[in-house]
């Protein structure tokens, strides 16, 4: 039976994708690790291998199609000794079609989770075109709405031990949930589903959705005059950002803690670091250290000195992290994305420079891979080369705490009882307060700014 080639899922907050193009065509062979599509997530536009070797029979989604569901068949690879005809018993589907100048749907809830745990590779092994179809019937759902993929066997299995299949990992291809992970569940006595998914289950309907937002679009566009605006269509990132956002704001009780630094002596620690940098021939230097790079590795050795701070809320228990992994808002074009310095506090001033270098320049390119922005422990969010003085950052979940920095500027101030010149820089902690109570902030912004103001810390 023909292979099946599936969109893949590249991030957890990914349920669609774009299919911005091919790099094989029909009657094409292909052998496993070859790049045969580009796909465009909320994120990046990343290239997709075969994890299987064939030829391509049959393209089921153009190129250029739009919000392309995962775990969609894309394509069907036939295997050795077989012609189109074995094409006819795979079930092939229409290509999505490439969207006109319609008005958009409204996007549907996309992944509740942002840097959680990392969803199937996209070189996960194929299903076989020749899988049993999951049974007739509404599809079990996440609270945010996303369709759960399991095994026919599995789904009747969780039924019969009375499961919630959202709350089993799967470890199948693309995540789906398999007989075993139904086991396992059953074995270590998890995954029970609660009250109001037995009563959706009994009636066979599904729980209802989320509340709908109190303003129609119509209504809203009732507001302004008609030919007085431009509709500009969202694209994948900003439905993201939006729904984590609300997400956020409606589910963390957030909590904001202000204090301000004084920087001088980071200024000229910086100077002098940057000074003693080596150079090549072209005379560029090894490393240029910012002050957002400072900052990181403050952080980084603050959560180390604070360690109850570095921590993550879940429902069952406090997630404590034993590194410090800082995630950096970087705005692109159309939004920001937060690619993670690992073991920040293990790391030279120069390395995270370079690090964070790099970074920018792959994020704008929309190049990072997933593992490189998903994770860490907590974030930094700087406005200050915005001129933006002080202001309070939402928490990316599943972190804890969210570090907003402001301008440094100068500033009257009272030094030893006389009043002086010093460049200060505000700083603005949002911590979730089911993990971090104000007073376990307020030691971990002090440890913040005593490394902030005794600068050669940094560099021990």
């Amino acid at each position: 039976m023909p292979i099946e080639i599936l969109m893949p899922a590249l991030s957890p907050t990914m349920e669609k994708g774009n299919l911005a193009k091919w790099h094989v065509k029909e009657g094409d062979t292909v052998s496993s690790g070859d790049v045969i599509a580009e796909i465009e997530t909320d994120k990046a536009t990343m290239e997709v291998e075969a994890v299987d070797e064939g030829t391509v029979g049959k393209i089921l989604v153009d190129e250029g199609a739009t919000d392309v569901p995962v775990n969609d068949v894309i394509a069907l690879l036939l295997e050795e000794g077989e012609d189109k005809s074995a094409l006819k018993d795979a079930g092939a589907k229409p290509a999505a079609a490439k969207p006109e100048s319609a008005k958009p749907e409204p996007a549907k809830a996309e992944a509740a989770m942002t840097d959680g745990q990392a969803v199937a590779p996209a070189n996960a092994p194929a299903t076989n075109a020749g899988a049993a179809s999951p049974a007739a019937g509404p599809a079990p759902t996440t609270e945010e709405g996303g369709r759960i993929f399991a095994s026919p066997l599995a789904r009747r299995l969780a039924k019969e031990a009375d499961l919630d299949l959202s709350a089993i990992s799967g470890s199948g291809p693309r995540g789906r949930v398999v007989k075993a992970d139904i086991e396992a569940a059953i074995a270590a006595g998890t995954g029970k589903a609660k009250p109001a998914e037995k009563a959706a289950a009994a009636a066979g309907t599904t729980p209802a959705p989320a509340a709908k937002p109190a303003m129609s679009d119509d209504a809203v566009r009732a507001f302004y005059k008609e030919g007085s605006y431009e509709e500009v269509p969202h694209d994948s990132m900003r439905k993201v950002i939006a729904k984590r956002l609300t997400e956020s704001k409606s589910t963390i009780p957030h909590f904001y803690l202000t204090l301000d630094c004084d920087i001088d002596a980071l200024l000229a620690l910086r100077k002098q670091v940057n000074e003693a940098a080596s150079v090549d021939g072209d005379g560029k230097p090894a490393y240029k250290v910012s002050v957002n790079d400072m900052i990181i590795k403050a952080m980084a050795l603050a959560l180390q000195a604070v360690p109850d701070a570095n921590a993550t809320w879940t429902e069952t228990a406090m997630l404590k992290h034993s590194v410090s992994d800082i995630g950096v808002a970087v705005a692109i074009p159309g939004g920001l994305i937060t690619p993670v310095v690992r073991d920040a506090e293990k790391k030279s001033l120069s390395a995270i420079s370079n690090e964070m270098k790099d970074f920018a320049k792959r994020a704008r390119e929309r190049k990072l891979a997933p593992e490189e922005y998903q994770g860490g422990t907590t974030a930094i969010s700087n406005l200050g080369m915005f001129g933006i003085k002080d202001f309070s950052a939402v928490i990316n979940p599943p972190h804890a705490t969210i570090l907003a920095v402001g301008a440094g500027e100068q500033r009257a101030v009272v030094k030893d009882g006389a009043l002086t010149v010093a460049t200060i820089m505000t700083v603005t902690l949002s911590t979730d307060h089911r993990a971090v109570d104000g007073a376990l902030g307020a030691q971990l912004l002090a440890a913040f700014k005593k490394l902030i103001e005794n600068p050669m810390a940094l560099l021990v």
